[in-house]
């Protein structure tokens, strides 16, 4: 959520950073600024009342001394009064912070300046790429799914019997590739300064709203109504949330957090080639990481975390490319992120594998943490980043390293797997 005090600071700066989202801002931000306005005249209006209330008590103290009772009943009469007109201007002043609150939660995060102009996924700007392109025959060249299946290792159908489309059973030698790799993940990450927490996967609306799913992404998460709590689309959500309505010293950051979840996302109106297979599903394994830094580091941060993530698809040994998100594919909450891609030979597509971007003060300021500087207290930047998230890993790691001898395991995670081959 954007500050109040950055906006009416700057509000034609943010309306055309906005811009670069496709966000016209000009009318909400007019109507911030009215709200804004409306508050601190309430806020003045209670205060002074409020003065004149404890000024009247002092004259009544007074009049009560000199024995002069009826004139000290006439002011305590005005102090009722008083007292109802600094409520109602208080009443006041709630209803318009939650106004002003509603509408803020509307606006989305300013991009950083490098941002690059865009309208969708194609004016993505690919930075950096790296690894060789597998050049598999023609007779050795079978998507993910014919590979589950000719070597039993996740059974699509079982899932939908089970529950439904997008929730498939890992067996045998497939689950066991699944939990090496997040037990990879996982170590690397903890070698990296990272410290592991493991989250609840449900988490109340005010974990929603800390982090931006509430009100943006409603309709993409599971619901449990009775309960009133949600299925998490990601560790991100619960991990930072952890820091929600917290004061941190500033000797205490960067804070580095990964976890290891299931994420559950409804992906409604997916469906097509795209979501065939592991490529889109509605239950998955994800590993997270999670910082909680100073404005000045924040951006130092941001490329630490994107060299950990390149360091893990090039142990993996897939080819892989990051693109810096353009202004029309860039979340709602993000200031700046970098999507990795690995290459999938057998669909001979790029499929994306990890997002990793800087909030800014954006869910800090809806979280309300701060950190201690110069005697007072300051919004901390947050970022997160997927490392990695495991379908299209599965996927692209059965069709890359196929064989005629069956599906050959990276040098990495064997000691993990316990086995060199799926055969």
């Amino acid at each position: 959520m954007l500050t109040i005090k950055n906006i009416v600071e700057a509000p034609e700066e943010i309306i055309k950073k906005l811009a670069v989202k496709h966000f016209d801002a000009q009318e909400v931000i007019s109507q911030v600024m009215a709200l804004d306005l409306e508050r601190k005249r309430a806020q003045q209006a209670k205060d002074t009342l409020l003065s004149e209330q404890k000024l009247r008590a002092k004259q009544i103290g007074d009049l009560m001394k000199k024995g002069e009772k009826e004139q000290a009943e006439a002011l305590r009469l005005e102090v009722a009064q008083l007292k109802e007109r600094s409520k109602e201007e208080e009443e006041k002043e709630k209803e318009v912070e939650f106004s002003l609150r509603e509408l803020l939660l509307t606006i989305p995060n300013t991009p950083h300046e490098s941002v690059p102009e865009g309208n969708g996924a194609e004016d993505n700007l690919c930075v950096k790429t790296g690894g060789e392109l597998p050049n598999l025959k023609e007779g050795n060249k079978l998507p993910h799914w014919d590979l589950a299946q000719k070597y039993n290792l996740i059974d699509f159908e079982l899932g939908v019997k089970i529950t439904g489309a997008g929730f498939p059973v890992y067996k045998g030698k497939g689950a066991r590739l699944q939990r090496a790799l997040i037990n990879f993940f996982l170590d690397k990450a903890i070698e990296a300064g990272f410290v592991e927490v493991e989250p609840p996967y449900v988490v109340n609306e005010d974990s929603g709203y800390g982090t931006g799913q509430l009100p943006d992404k409603e309709g993409q998460m599971y619901f449990a109504p009775a309960d009133n709590l949600y299925l998490i689309p990601t560790a991100e959500v619960p991990v930072t949330n952890m820091y929600r309505d917290v004061i941190l010293d500033e000797a205490e950051l960067p804070i580095k957090n990964v976890a290891y979840s299931a994420c559950f996302r409804r992906e409604a109106g997916s469906y097509g080639k795209d979501v065939r297979g592991l490529n889109r599903l509605h239950q998955f394994n994800k590993v997270e990481i999670v910082c909680i830094d100073t404005p000045e580091h924040s951006y130092e941060m941001l490329q630490t975390m994107v060299d950990y993530v390149e360091s893990l698809v090039i142990a993996l040994g897939l080819p892989w490319r990051i693109l810096r998100l353009c202004g029309g594919d860039i979340s709602f909450t993000s200031a700046l992120t970098f999507d990795f891609e690995v290459f999938s030979a057998a669909q001979e597509r790029w499929l994306e594998v990890s997002s990793v971007s800087n909030f800014e003060s954006f869910q800090a300021n809806r979280l309300k943490c701060r950190y201690r500087k110069d005697k007072g207290t300051q919004l901390c930047h947050t970022l997160n980043g997927s490392a990695l998230a495991l379908p299209r890993i599965v996927a692209t790691i059965l069709e890359n390293y196929q064989t005629p001898e069956g599906i050959v395991v990276p040098e990495v995670l064997r000691p993990y797997t316990g086995f060199d081959i799926i055969c």
